[in-house]
């Protein structure tokens, strides 16, 4: 059972197709998505343990755990066969998803993610990891440091997924990504190069092309989804 009890909203008819927000982020990150795919999808987009109205719960804050928290929400929505969108960490956690449930995935879109924290561009890492030592620094003394530090910390010590790993899936995976996108330009190659079934599509932008480019984005998941 979902002892998360994750907020999620549900639009359209069709397929199932799952939204994963990314990291400090929410549903409404997906709100032009949404619109568009639920017209000939059933559209199901969910806030992430310890994001949005989803609550945080107790233990650790990690990808993992959040990707167990999908396949409880699923079990518990009676969804054993979908179609999986993942951005940012919310494609860290679609992998590590894919890795665990692979049987449960038609096909999987990973916009944006990484396989490790080295993927990420230096420009971009290195002010989260200071936010995060500031952060770490005062988490003992306010909740808003200490969950500003968990949150950055999912982005400093995480994802730790090895190309040899997703090298095993089997499923049909696109691998979407700006061509600014902070991730660097070799490491989402080398996630589209690991993967037997992978299609990379890069389009013009930087890492929030799915908000920033909707038409662009909805017009090249839509493709792959109706292939």
């Amino acid at each position: 059972m979902n002892e998360m009890n994750l907020f999620y909203i549900e639009k359209g008819n069709g397929f199932p197709v799952v939204f994963l927000h990314g990291n400090g982020e929410n549903h409404t990150y997906f709100s032009a998505q949404i619109e568009y795919f639920s017209k000939k999808y059933r559209v199901i987009a969910i806030d992430s343990r310890g994001h949005g109205k989803s609550p945080r719960g107790d233990g650790e804050l990690t990808l993992k755990r959040m990707a167990d928290d999908l396949f409880d929400f699923l079990t518990e929505k009676g969804l054993d066969c979908i179609s999986l969108i993942g951005f940012s960490d919310g494609a860290n956690v679609a992998m590590y998803f894919a890795l665990k449930h692979p049987e449960i995935l038609h096909k999987l879109v990973l916009n944006g993610g990484n396989l490790e924290p080295s993927g990420i561009k230096r420009s971009t890492q290195f002010p989260i990891e200071i936010g995060y030592k500031i952060a770490s620094r005062f988490a003992k003394k306010s909740d808003g440091a200490k969950k500003n530090a968990e949150i950055l910390g999912l982005m400093v010590n995480e994802p730790r997924i090895a190309s040899e790993e997703i090298g095993k899936l089997k499923m049909s995976v696109l691998v979407i990504a700006g061509t600014r996108d902070m991730v660097k330009d070799e490491h989402t190659r080398l996630i589209a190069n690991s993967i037997p079934n992978a299609k990379l599509v890069l389009l013009k932008g930087d890492h929030f092309i799915a908000a920033k480019k909707p038409q662009e984005f909805n017009c090249a998941v839509d493709e792959f989804l109706g292939e």
